[in-house]
């Protein structure tokens, strides 16, 4: 089953690349993710409690289900969204696999977790490939301010990313179960977003286009609810630093 979760995870996060270029234009983008994780989150809650598989969660626990959500659900897609608007997506896609690193890094700085030697000179290898077969969108990148501020906020989404990869886990380690974590974990970072919104003076405008909202529908309900329980459900069992992998496999559909 865990194999069947990963090509999963694959297979989606291949495709919401494009529907998030989508996402780009007329509707802010703290709008856009506001709308895309309080449409998931709310589908999930609802879903959870029509087939009475909605666990209660202590009042401990929420504050890193909230820490889970800023680092999963709101600081790595405002990143990611605002990377785009300053290099194109193709080497955002490329910045992003450092996931797969960022997750070895992490693993053994906050957890105390020297990494294999195979899981190391695998995501290095993943990651130097994804650079390869994106040669030509990195190549053509000017190496300007606006190149070097897109790249280092893509970073910044990454490692935003794999933190919330280990809290995750921390979170099923206490028993917490994936899905109904996740459904207060959207919420919760559809709110944070639209807090980040609020105090920037965004305004939450939206876009009736098909276009736009089949990427909206799609990202909520395939790139977040479906792919972020498969996702998180092989970081439990395997470990970030391996889970990591399924990044660099995700950016590989867009090569």
């Amino acid at each position: 089953m865990t194999a069947f979760y990963y090509g999963l995870t694959v297979l989606i996060w291949g495709t919401t690349w494009i529907a998030i270029k989508n996402q780009i234009g007329i509707v802010p983008i703290e709008a856009s993710i506001a709308y895309r994780f309080a449409l998931a989150g709310t589908v999930l809650l609802l879903v959870l409690l029509m087939t009475r598989r909605l666990h209660p969660i202590a009042l401990r626990h929420h504050p890193l289900i909230a820490l889970q959500a800023a680092c999963l659900y709101s600081c790595n897609f405002i990143c990611l969204y605002m990377a785009m608007f300053h290099v194109p997506s193709g080497v955002v896609s490329v910045v992003s696999s450092a996931v797969a690193i960022f997750n070895i890094m992490n693993a053994f700085i906050l957890g105390g977790r020297r990494p294999e030697r195979r899981v190391l000179t695998g995501a290095v290898m993943g990651v130097a490939g994804i650079v390869c077969l994106s040669w030509d969108s990195v190549t053509g990148a000017t190496f300007a301010y606006e190149t070097i501020k897109g790249v280092a906020v893509a970073l910044l989404g990454a490692w935003f990313f794999s933190i919330g990869n280990l809290v995750s886990a921390r979170n099923q380690e206490h028993g917490l179960p994936i899905a109904s974590v996740n459904a207060w974990a959207m919420l919760y970072g559809a709110a944070i977003v639209s807090l980040f919104a609020v105090a920037r003076g965004v305004p939450f405008t939206f876009d009736p286009s098909p276009v736009y909202v089949a990427s909206l529908i799609h990202l909520a309900m395939f790139g977040s609810i479906i792919a972020f329980i498969a996702y998180l459900t092989v970081v439990g069992r395997l470990g970030p630093e391996k889970a990591g992998y399924m990044t660099v496999l995700a950016r590989r559909w867009l090569c």
